[in-house]
């Protein structure tokens, strides 16, 4: 029989929120921190109720370049990752090469997709594909690698092709790897489309951030902060309910332990 979760288990993340409100809300009434630096917590959700449809709107510009560098970012790593695992002298030559890839800083990397690509969608679609790879990539390497080797010295043994061994046993033991992975990749995609946008665009979330900074309205500065934490949490609650959907063998096993 499927147990419902503890509310117990949530109290104290709804607990630490509770207090870290409490302590802001404290320090702006009470002066603690200048308004103008700090603003308190209803002013932000004024200010976000105010602007809520113009939010929308460059936020309907935001989440399709972090959509389509997303789904560029998986073709690009699962293509890479399978190839890798496939090919051993691939592997050593590209690993630290995507190592290496992740220590230059997204800022840096940003100014020369613009000069290279324009102000258009494609520098932010390119940079959002460049952020979410690496968590993508080595979530498959390391699922592909967790294959169960006596299951697949079995499926050699009766005849199996590369092909089937690979999607018989590759394949599922990677799918848990890549959703982990691609949580993750869901909210870097959002924060890369708005760094991207700080430096070139006419429309979007990183946009609407630079002319209320430029304006010192930091309630709406803080207000569209609070809206792109939302939208990257409801993104990882969908790939965790695309996870579901996906692997539901793995509903079943976690059912059966709490049995």
């Amino acid at each position: 029989m499927r147990k419902s979760p503890s509310i117990t288990s949530k109290l104290p993340a709804v607990c630490a929120i509770a207090l870290l409100l409490l302590i802001w809300h404290t320090a702006c009434d009470l002066d603690w921190v200048p308004n103008f630096m700090l603003p308190a917590p209803g002013a932000v959700l004024r200010a976000l109720a105010e602007d809520f449809p113009m939010l929308l709107q460059h936020a309907r510009v935001t989440l399709l370049e972090a959509f389509y560098g997303l789904m560029t970012g998986v073709a690009v790593a699962f293509i890479t990752a399978t190839l890798m695992d496939r090919f051993t002298i691939l592997y050593r030559a590209v690993y630290p090469l995507i190592i290496i890839t992740q220590t230059i800083p997204t800022i840096a990397v940003a100014p020369l997709l613009v000069l290279w690509m324009g102000f258009g969608a494609a520098p932010k679609v390119t940079l959002v594909a460049l952020t979410t790879f690496f968590p993508i990539t080595i979530g498959l390497l390391d699922g592909y690698a967790s294959a169960d080797k006596e299951a697949a010295a079995l499926l050699r043994s009766m005849g199996a092709s590369r092909w089937q061994l690979f999607r018989h046993l590759k394949f599922p033991a990677a799918l848990s790897h890549f959703f982990s992975g691609l949580r993750v990749s869901s909210s870097y995609a959002v924060v890369g489309a708005v760094v991207s946008e700080w430096l070139g665009g006419f429309e979007g979330l990183g946009v609407y951030m630079t002319r209320v900074r430029k304006a010192y309205a930091f309630d709406k500065m803080f207000a569209v902060i609070v809206f792109i934490t939302a939208v990257s949490l409801l993104l990882m609650a969908a790939v965790t309910l695309l996870r579901r959907a996906s692997m539901p063998w793995e509903v079943y096993e976690k059912m059966e332990r709490k049995d």
